[in-house]
């Protein structure tokens, strides 16, 4: 963990990531909108997984990555550092159009086979969800970061300087 993990605009946590590719995949993602990300172990793969160098490529090098050993040491880390846990989950009401997201959000996402448990989701202060169609259950979890973080950093450009 880097000490200025505190004062990035946004961070991107991946809750026990189990499919390298996702990963590498929203890592890069991460390198390219200059967000932060966290890992909370424990993953379902190495990191040096070929599959997740693969898909991260060499954009893994632009990335700041802070790991946790845990869930509980990741909650010791963002209670530190006072950040607001952003939960994205299919069991919420409120869109991400509508929430309002602010600087130094950790948005969250769960594992591609389980998402997060009842723990997670109580620690959370805010839980958005994608508007899908009717009988649609969920995206993939790089597609729905993708699309959440775009839309907080979208806003975080929108804000005038010292907002």
């Amino acid at each position: 963990m880097s000490p200025d993990s505190r004062s990035d605009p946004l961070c991107l946590a991946l809750y026990q990531p189990d499919i390298a590719q996702n990963t590498g995949t929203m890592l890069r993602l991460c390198a390219c909108l200059g967000v932060s990300a966290a890992i909370i172990e424990p993953a379902g793969f190495p990191t040096s997984d070929r599959h997740f160098r693969r898909s991260g490529m060499d954009y893994l090098d632009h990335v700041r990555i802070d790991r946790h050993v845990s869930w509980s040491a990741f909650a010791d880390w963002r209670a530190g550092a006072g950040r607001r846990l952003v939960l994205l989950t299919t069991k919420a009401a409120q869109p991400c159009w509508d929430f309002a997201f602010e600087p130094g959000d950790i948005l969250l996402v769960g594992r591609e086979s389980a998402g997060v448990p009842e723990e997670v989701h109580a620690a959370a202060e805010a839980r958005i969800t994608i508007p899908m169609q009717p009988g649609m259950r969920s995206l993939n979890v790089a597609v729905s970061a993708a699309i959440v973080l775009g839309e907080a950093v979208r806003q975080m450009r929108a804000r005038p300087p010292g907002d």
